[in-house]
């Protein structure tokens, strides 16, 4: 099946300070008739998932306020089955680490371009 038939069904986040970043995934992920919600902000990003259940959550690791790693920590025990992506353009070895320990699915280096996310979502989205 399709990765995209499979993501129809399902509401996925996006949490980035860079305004193309968030206006080409949003075109990208609606010219698949996917529902994506993005904001620049990781408390913008707090807000929504305390009214809103995700199925995926794509959060750039170096935002205004709070960083992304931050944003999963406070998200560990309320989002325990939304699929955790981290992107970033600072994948040091202490930056993966705590990723992973935060239960962070995958990480994404920048820069990336929609095969990289679609490769990622295949790995964790089944039927």
């Amino acid at each position: 099946m399709n990765l995209f038939k499979k993501l129809k069904n399902r509401t996925i986040l996006l949490i980035d300070d860079d305004e193309w970043i968030r206006d080409a995934m949003t075109i990208f992920f609606e010219g698949e008739e996917c529902y994506l919600l993005a904001f620049e902000t990781a408390e913008e990003g707090l807000n929504a998932i305390n009214t809103s259940v995700f199925d995926i959550i794509i959060v750039d690791y170096m935002l205004p306020g709070i960083t992304g790693l931050e944003f999963f920590k406070r998200i560990q025990k309320t989002c325990n089955n939304a699929i955790r992506i981290l992107i970033t353009a600072y994948g040091t070895d202490e930056v993966l680490f705590t990723a992973k320990q935060l239960g962070v699915h995958d990480v994404i280096e920048k820069p990336f371009n929609t095969e990289n996310i679609e490769a990622s979502l295949s790995l964790f989205i089944k039927d």
